[in-house]
């Protein structure tokens, strides 16, 4: 469904080097922090390595006869060959020993790529100096072999720097997750226990000041708890006996007792980490690319060193024939290539990681800049997902109006109870006593409230109750919104109205999204009025209504017909079909409903502009993929024949110190322009 990959076999060999073993067994911390310790292990040894290699090459740059002579100085010591072999020989056996490692994988697993070629590079640099030193006539590129390793150790270093943030952000998703926590065993003791030994159904508390360990619903207590590690929201949300909380929060003022209803891997962040590094591995489809392009240069540049050794034995000497070899093998090395795309791919992710986007389909994400339309759900997706009070419309005071339906509507549970409630408290409406309390299910309630008998309900209770709409109130009858009526002694005094209410930021989002040229749909299957009336105020361009999930789904595949790229944002329930027939499917909300199988992108904020933050971030991450790929790769094509010597004849060649160079500054500039990222798409 959809498509996943492992660690490329540079950075798991990386891994491996640093932890000394290909095997690694403990929990999911444990794997994390393995992960983690094993990319500042071998960021670590790059580090040393180049700086013991550095120290070294300053004396084979001093004892180079080439060097001397650039540099108009003489320094005669004895035994000058004997030295120079030796401290060349270590810098090619130290500071090129990783790239002779990870040369035998790529061997073994016949995909010579990059590794190949820096090793190829060294090692011809390293035996054609040691035969010059007892060959007449040949020349000592030791100092080459020399800075040509430093360069490659520094390279190295940084890609391991840049990665190793983005494993940081990972860490610091696992540092949320709470070690212990106050269980209360059955004959009501409490008793502190690891975190790994809760089970669903456990009851525990949670202190002032401490973080909730373990997905569950509060039963007693109230407190404000933070959970922007979660949604991006900063503001405290209120928690009391039914509220929903999650592991990894902070309970900030008020004691919390908890039911366990999520535990072990089942809990929200263990979720979140687990998309995180799901987002690590995924493949990216630029990465493919650059992959290919790795396996292109090396057989070019093999088969070009061939032609140029040829070429320049029969025109020249075997020694000009292996110089010019060797530079085109240096300024081939394709290791910015290597780089150009894991850099951006692990900034991306952490960058998405922060705003609540979790990339689950790096491919389906590299897409979304491409999307010609955008589908949304409207109940929970461009609404708040329930229902609140639109509108009160009395023949008299609308606070007498309020005022009866509150004190009858105070002693149901409903939802719609509860909504009219929270408004007349809002309005200043304080509900009055209330006497003979009667519920009728699915029709409405009776009571007496000051000695007057009073009744609320939908369209059900008028016709039950064979009751006539004053004249003034007949045209809100064939409204879209929910109704409830509301009678004082047999008349019909006023109606209230509710709707799903729009979400602030989904107008502002829909308005971005259709500014960056996306066609914006509106698939629900609430009525024809009420998606009209949504799509209407948010400024959607089309609609359809009434609809079930199998006709969702063929609507995505019609508009797809026409040749357009698709995304599906929904719940990431009822919408799973959708999401998954989509090129792009998106599941937006908190929580720990998110439907993590059916979609591609997972937003943990319920907020459309989270959608436009995505294609954003994937716009600028595509940019700066196909920046570095061109940057890492495109001096090629002027570089290597200029380095086999075609402009010869016109005096114009680069020596292997001026390959080294190129090479080396294509690999900042590939390092430094991901770096940008983080200004750019941040």
């Amino acid at each position: 469904m959809k498509d996943k990959t492992v660690m490329t076999d540079r950075h798991r060999l990386h891994d491996e080097e640093a932890s000394g073993s290909k095997n690694h067994e403990g929990n999911g911390d444990h794997q994390s922090d393995h992960a983690t310790m094993g990319h500042m292990h071998h960021m670590e040894e790059m580090k040393r390595r180049f700086i013991v290699s550095a120290i070294v090459t300053v004396p084979i740059l001093l004892l180079s006869p080439m060097i001397q002579q650039w540099f108009g100085f003489s320094l005669n010591v004895p035994y000058r060959k004997a030295i120079i072999f030796v401290l060349s020989t270590f810098i090619y056996l130290y500071g090129g020993k990783p790239f002779l490692i990870m040369t035998v994988e790529e061997i073994k697993t016949k995909k010579p790529g990059m590794m190949t070629l820096i090793s190829m590079a060294i090692s011809v640099a390293y035996f054609y100096s040691a035969m010059s030193l007892v060959i007449p006539g040949g020349k000592e590129f030791f100092w080459e072999l020399a800075t040509l390793i430093d360069i490659m150790l520094i390279g190295h270093y940084i890609e391991a720097k840049s990665v190793l943030g983005a494993a940081n952000a990972l860490q610091e998703l696992v540092k949320m997750m709470p070690k212990t926590a106050l269980r209360v065993a059955p004959d009501g003791r409490m008793e502190e226990v690891d975190v790994s030994m809760l089970e669903k159904g456990d009851t525990i508390v949670v202190r002032p000041g401490e973080k909730i360990p373990a997905d569950g619903e509060v039963v007693e207590g109230e407190s404000m708890a933070d959970e922007s590690f979660l949604t991006g929201e900063s503001k405290p949300i209120f928690k009391k006996a039914g509220s929903d909380v999650f592991m990894g929060s902070t309970n900030i003022d008020g004691a919390l007792r908890i039911l366990i209803t999520k535990s072990g891997e089942e809990n929200y962040l263990s979720q979140v980490i687990g998309l995180v590094k799901e987002a690590q591995s995924s493949r990216s489809k630029t990465q493919d690319l650059a992959n290919k392009a790795a396996g292109w240069l090396f057989y070019g540049a093999t088969a070009t060193g061939a032609v140029t050794f040829a070429v320049w034995s029969a025109i020249a000497s075997p020694m000009d024939a292996v110089l010019r070899t060797v530079t085109v093998l240096i300024i081939a090395c394709p290791h910015a290539l290597g780089l150009a795309v894991p850099l951006v791919v692990a900034i991306s992710t952490s960058l998405a990681a922060k705003r609540g986007i979790l990339i689950r389909n790096r491919k389906a994400f590299e897409t979304m800049h491409t999307i010609d339309a955008i589908c949304f759900d409207k109940t929970g997706t461009i609404t708040e997902g329930h229902l609140a009070v639109s509108e009160a419309i009395s023949t008299a005071a609308q606070e007498r109006l309020l005022y009866y339906a509150a004190s009858i509507e105070q002693n149901s549970e409903h939802i719609i109870a509860k909504s009219i409630v929270s408004y007349a408290k809002e309005e200043g409406v304080v509900p009055g006593n209330t006497e003979g309390f009667t519920a009728f299910p699915g029709i409405g309630a009776k009571a007496t409230v000051d000695g007057q008998s009073v009744m609320v309900g939908g369209p059900q209770l008028l016709s039950r109750e064979s009751l006539t709409v004053p004249k003034s109130l007949q045209p809100y009858e064939s409204s879209g919104s929910t109704k409830v009526w509301v009678v004082v002694d047999r008349e019909v005094i006023g109606v209230i109205l509710l709707s799903d209410t729009i979400r602030e930021t989904s107008i502002a989002a829909i308005e971005s999204l259709k500014a960056l040229g996306i066609e914006t749909w509106m698939l629900t299957g609430d009525n024809e009025e009420v998606a009209k009336e949504v799509a209407e105020r948010c400024g959607i361009d089309h609609y359809r209504a009434n609809l079930l999930p199998d006709e969702k789904l063929r609507l995505i595949r019609d508009i797809q017909q026409n040749g357009k790229t698709v995304a599906m944002v929904g719940d990431g329930i009822n919408d799973a079909p959708s999401l998954l027939t989509a090129d792009i499917g998106i599941a937006i909300g908190a929580g720990t409903d998110i439907a993590i199988e059916s979609a591609d992108i997972i937003l943990t904020q319920s907020d459309l502009m989270s959608v436009v933050h995505a294609i954003r971030l994937s716009v600028a991450t595509t940019k700066k993929m196909v920046q570095n790929l061109w940057w890492a790769s495109g001096y090629n094509i002027v570089a290597i024949p200029l380095a086999a010597g075609i402009m010869a004849p016109w005096g114009i060649v680069i020596e292997p110190a001026v390959g080294a160079i190129l090479m080396s500054v294509s690999t900042v500039v590939v390092a430094l322009n991901a770096q940008w990222l983080k200004r750019e798409g941040g």
